[in-house]
């Protein structure tokens, strides 16, 4: 008998819908999967049989056939094995096949018939076009977030099988699971002595603006980096379920609804390639450029993460989709985030301190080879953060709070709707010159950043953008001045790495 089951699979973030084919008919026993299954997948046969035989439940002892439909896609995962079990009753007629049309089965088995959850729940429900889905308790929360569906559950496989051959009423859904404590407030209050962080930050958060800190250990770089994704918006309705659906496929833990907060990810600088652009040998997982996405990437001590990661930034700054690519399988990831990194000015720590640097010729220019000409030039903010002073540390007053700072934030950002962009980072050349042209003061200044070299064509752009946010923030409409240029200019100094270099 023939028997076809509706589930899907996941392939980076995206599910791709499947239906399960059985077929048990005459033979020696066997079991076969077919249709580009992965390990995990094929492994659904010790799985399903111990969970079919956990429930009293009777096992085809005839020639068993499983094909996953369409067998142009690779198949991953263990969130197949609920939709196999019930193809495999419904094949051997223990469950009538007419209970399963407008259903769909997502899930993984436990040897004893429990029903578990499995990453990208979000987005395999998204993938199925039936009425109804079936998924493990654990699972209805996120799966209920996609909204089109009728969302069911059941603990158990014989639970299931009750609900599905007797009629018997589907079981409750769950609670929603409480919401994660939120972390430790921090303030941009906190922050004294770095008025010039303060602003770059501010400058940022507005206008989605890529930040580089350089300074030696102990300045507060880290500290002000904590505080950048409080001053950002919440994420709107694309954003946000494209966000939790990245955050699913990574097995992150769901946080009941939709994120809407813009996420911080600070990975190591010891991760690898794989880890932070994302990849695999097999299932192809999201890395922290994409769980990112709409939110912060903070790389700490960028001069210490290998060249080749970094070098893999280039393409999603530009793009904001990470693209990849295997022999058999090709996937692309939304990574648009905002980038802020910090660096040590050379290896000692000490170059831009009042002992000066200690490092050999050689070390400054090994550390200098660490970032690239072409991604140095992606931020549009490169600032020195130095050790605050005594006094303004112990008695300085503090600046505007964290709220005070996001709401002009919000303004600024509004602003640059109106202009058919999130921030003013994301505007085109031929935008820029519609929208907001230069004055003629302002022009006579970048055209000598220009001559001197202290301005690339791309540099020239990213400077433009920065003084419309600068402008924004101040509440002042084009033409640019020469005022707003002369801050985004000074704020997009050359980095103490590099000056050191050239003073030694």
């Amino acid at each position: 008998m023939l028997a076809t089951v509706a589930s899907a699979t996941l392939s980076g973030v995206d599910g791709l819908p499947v239906l399960v084919e059985v077929h048990v008919g005459n033979g020696l026993p066997s079991f076969s999967v077919v249709g580009l299954p992965d390990t995990s997948v094929r492994e659904a046969r010790d799985r399903t049989r111990a969970a079919i035989l956990s429930s009293d439940l009777a096992w085809p002892d005839r020639r068993t056939t499983v094909n996953l439909a369409p067998t142009t896609v690779r198949k991953a995962g263990a969130g197949l094995d609920l939709a196999i079990a019930v193809a495999i009753l419904v094949a051997t007629g223990q469950i009538p096949a007419d209970v399963v049309e407008g259903r769909a089965f997502l899930g993984e088995l436990g040897l004893d018939g429990t029903l578990r959850h499995v990453p990208g729940m979000l987005s395999l429900v998204d993938a199925v076009d039936v009425a109804e889905v079936v998924v493990p308790p654990a699972s209805v929360a996120e799966a209920e977030v996609v909204g089109r569906h009728v969302v069911r559950t059941a603990a158990t496989l014989t639970r299931l099988v009750e609900t599905l051959v007797q009629g018997a009423p589907w079981p409750p859904l769950p609670d929603p699971p409480p919401s994660p404590p939120p972390g430790a407030a921090v303030d941009l209050a906190e922050v004294r002595g770095h008025p010039l962080g303060r602003q770059a930050l501010e400058l940022a958060a507005a206008g989605g603006h890529h930040l580089l800190m350089t300074g030696p250990p102990g300045a507060g770089k880290t500290m002000l980096a904590q505080r950048l994704p409080g001053l950002l918006p919440d994420l709107d309705d694309v954003t946000a379920f494209e966000t939790t659906r990245i955050h699913s496929a990574a097995g992150l833990p769901f946080p009941g609804g939709l994120v809407r907060r813009p996420p911080l990810r600070a990975p190591h600088h010891g991760a690898s390639a794989v880890a932070v652009i994302g990849g695999g040998a097999g299932h192809l997982r999201p890395g922290e450029i994409s769980l990112a996405h709409g939110g912060v990437l903070f790389l700490d001590e960028l001069g210490e993460f290998p060249l080749a990661v970094l070098d893999a930034l280039r393409q999603p700054l530009e793009e904001g989709v990470v693209r990849i690519a295997r022999a058999d399988h090709r996937v692309t990831v939304a990574a648009r985030f905002l980038l802020l990194a910090a660096m040590n000015p050379c290896p000692c720590g000490e170059g831009m301190g009042p002992a000066g640097c200690r490092c050999s010729d050689r070390a400054l220019e090994r550390y200098r080879r660490r970032v690239s000409g072409p991604l140095l030039d992606r931020f549009d903010l490169r600032v020195d953060i130095f050790r605050p002073d005594p006094t303004q540390l112990l008695h300085g007053a503090g600046g505007d709070t964290t709220a005070t700072v996001a709401q002009r934030v919000r303004a600024a950002r509004r602003r640059a709707q109106a202009r058919g962009v999130v921030a003013n980072a994301e505007l085109s050349g031929r935008a820029l010159d519609e929208l907001a042209p230069l004055a003629p003061a302002a022009t006579r200044m970048v055209e000598r950043a220009l001559a001197t070299g202290r301005l690339s064509a791309r540099g020239l752009r990213r400077v433009w953008r920065v003084a419309l946010t600068v402008a924004d923030l101040a509440g002042d409409d084009p033409p640019l001045a020469d005022a707003h240029v002369a801050v985004a200019l000074h704020l997009r100094q050359e980095p103490s790495f590099l000056a050191q270099r050239r003073a030694s």
